[in-house]
């Protein structure tokens, strides 16, 4: 049980897990995409019939009815935009947004990637009635946008996600206001305040420290149905919230404290101390880590898809699409999203950094950004909503065939500009797609060739830092990959840091002080080695043995262990992994940046790949 609390590894399974659920979601909605189009086709009746279904919920003489179309699109996206401002509030916690200078970049993209697009509309539509639909060709559409972003995997970095996250926070939150102010007839003030007055008593309990989330949730739901009631989409309350939740790594006195409650339940199982320990595990992971894992697999495999079939049923036929692609509203939607949105982000970001002198500048490569402008041109949900709210009879067929145009054209253009990429040399594919910034370093303490234990050669592009105690399993699985990583790879220099776990390893200590006794007499990687392969002999006995298999002299060892020489040196490196935030085992670090993913040879090979690639991008 006291290796379940390792955070780096629970980190880490949620770290793939949402890879896996993420590309899964992203394959559902395309099917869900295809099925939709087939079943408006086959049976429109059938397919209008069931999204027209009423339901309703009432407590006592209120009563809130809406069809299933609505509860979809109203309701359960609300989840989905919760999961979305619960990634950006990490990324501006812990991640990529920590960078302030991104994040107003990112703002700045996506205002510019609103206007552009809609002059692009209005240019193509001015004169004509039609014009006054110019809000459709605004909003990216924020589940589609990250499902074609999934789609490309490995081929575009993983800093680009941030970006994204950040240009849909600003396009949802601006798009949300043109509803209101231009598209929509009747707000209702009253319910508007009760909608604002929820959300900021749940700014209140954040800021009071208040852990019960059933004062939120119930907050929440209040906002909601105040929203909806005012007339504004009240899927912004969803983002709104989610971007309250604060992210923040485990801290090791929290993680000593749960190992503790649970060794008391072990010791004495009743009902109050196993309520303890539960209440302990969930206290040492933050609000937003345990919403995700929560949330995530019903938004990505259930919501998002069932979104998709409920709104992408479009009935075509040859006669409607030639009346469309010659109509200026399709062609106003098509090319404000696929043209407009990549001058608009791409645009504003040269800009940007023009006016500033290259103070403001993307934290990806100028390739990426452009991908990432090319991403951001899918449309759907805002856009066929204002389309709802702007059009009628044909002009609103027109523009639904507009806006599931931006989702193939969307893929397209992003398709090609990761191809042109990958033509280039290596060292240019690099700078196009990773950016010469200096990238945001987690490690605090910088690798001292002097003082720290360091296998590999000096000079390596690549360096490998691992935070890690003997006794611990998961180090052990993790060791057979950095050998082979090692064994492999010619530029990667590899630092060990102890950091004992002794409060559920009671031998790490020892162990690590055998290390350093063995390092006096220059074997450290040796005793390190043997080590990790006995880890379930770690007595003091055993490691005299080792000691003499070693060629030791075994009595200044024995010297060296008695005196607890090595036990400053591991102090060290213990406040050295509080000082970088690390609680857990084994925690990794490539080139400064923590190591979020799988320990096993291809997950840190990729992890060494795009560091030599950030490396030679630099210029380093």
């Amino acid at each position: 049980m006291g290796d379940a609390l390792r955070t780096s590894t629970s980190s880490a399974a949620r770290r793939r897990s949402f890879v896996r659920t993420e590309t899964g979601s992203a394959a559902l909605l395309l099917a869900a995409v295809v099925a939709a189009l087939l079943w408006a086709n086959i049976a429109p009746g059938a397919y209008k019939a069931v999204w027209r279904t009423q339901l309703s919920v009432g407590l006592g003489s209120h009563q809130l009815s809406l069809d299933l179309h609505e509860w979809i699109n109203a309701g359960l996206m609300s989840l989905f935009f919760f999961l979305v401002g619960l990634e950006a509030r990490r990324e501006f916690d812990m991640g990529e947004l920590r960078d302030r200078r991104w994040m107003v970049l990112s703002a700045i993209a996506g205002l510019t990637g609103m206007v552009v697009p809609a002059v692009v509309y209005v240019a193509l539509n001015a004169g004509h009635t039609s014009v006054h639909g110019w809000g459709v060709a605004m909003s990216t559409d924020t589940a589609f946008a990250l499902g074609i972003l999934a789609l490309f995997g490995s081929r575009l970095p993983a800093s680009l996600r941030a970006f994204m996250l950040s240009i849909s926070v600003v396009d949802d939150l601006v798009a949300l206001l043109v509803i209101a102010f231009f598209y929509s007839e009747d707000i209702r003030l009253p319910a508007l305040l009760v909608a604002i007055v929820a959300l900021l008593l749940i700014v209140g309990l954040r800021v009071l420290g208040v852990r019960r989330g059933v004062y939120c949730a119930v907050l929440s739901v209040v906002a909601w149905v105040a929203l909806y009631e005012a007339g504004v989409d009240p899927v912004v309350t969803g983002l709104a919230v989610g971007a309250l939740v604060i992210a923040y790594p485990a801290d090791r006195v929290d993680l000593e404290r749960a190992s503790g409650l649970f060794r008391l339940f072990r010791e004495q199982p009743t009902p109050e101390l196993q309520r303890s320990a539960v209440q302990g595990l969930a206290a040492a992971l933050s609000p937003n880590d345990r919403l995700e894992q929560l949330f995530l697999p019903w938004v990505s495999l259930v919501i998002v898809p069932l979104f998709a079939l409920a709104n992408a049923g479009i009935p075509l036929s040859m006669d409607t699409l030639a009346d469309a692609f010659t109509s200026r509203i399709t062609l106003g939607i098509l090319c404000g999203f696929a043209a407009g949105k990549v001058l608009g982000v791409v645009g504003s970001m040269a800009a940007a950094r023009w006016l500033s002198r290259g103070r403001l500048r993307p934290g990806v490569g100028w390739g990426s950004v452009t991908a990432g402008g090319a991403i951001a041109g899918a449309a759907f949900t805002v856009s066929l909503l204002i389309a709802s709210l702007a059009f009628e009879g044909r002009a609103l067929e027109q523009a639904r065939i507009g806006i599931l145009s931006t989702l193939v054209a969307a893929f397209l253009i992003s398709w090609a500009v990761t191809g042109v990429i990958s033509l280039l040399p290596p060292a240019r594919r690099a700078r196009a797609l990773l950016g010469t910034n200096e990238p945001l370093t987690d490690l605090a303490v910088a690798v001292d060739p002097r003082h720290d234990r360091v296998r590999g050669p000096e000079h390596a592009l690549v360096t490998l830092v691992e935070y890690g105690d003997f006794e611990c399993p998961y180090c052990g699985q993790a060791e057979a990959a950095v050998r082979e990583l090692l064994g492999t790879e010619t530029d990667v220099r590899y630092v060990w840091r102890h950091l004992p776990l002794n409060d559920v390893h009671p031998r790490a200590q020892l162990a690590a002080e055998a290390s350093e006794a063995a390092a006096a007499q220059g074997e450290f990687w040796a005793m390190h080695d043997l080590l990790m392969d006995r880890q379930d002999a770690l007595t003091k006995t055993d490691l005299l043995r080792y000691a003499a298999e070693l060629g030791l002299d075994v009595a200044l060892f024995r010297k060296d262990l008695e005196r607890r020489s090595g036990a400053r040196r591991i102090a060290e490196d213990v406040d050295s992994a509080d000082l970088s935030g690390v609680s857990g085992t084994p925690t990794f670090f490539v080139n400064g940046r923590r190591y979020h993913g799988a320990y096993d040879i291809s997950a840190l090979h990729d992890a060494v790949v795009q560091a030599r690639q950030r490396a030679l991008a630099a210029g380093v």
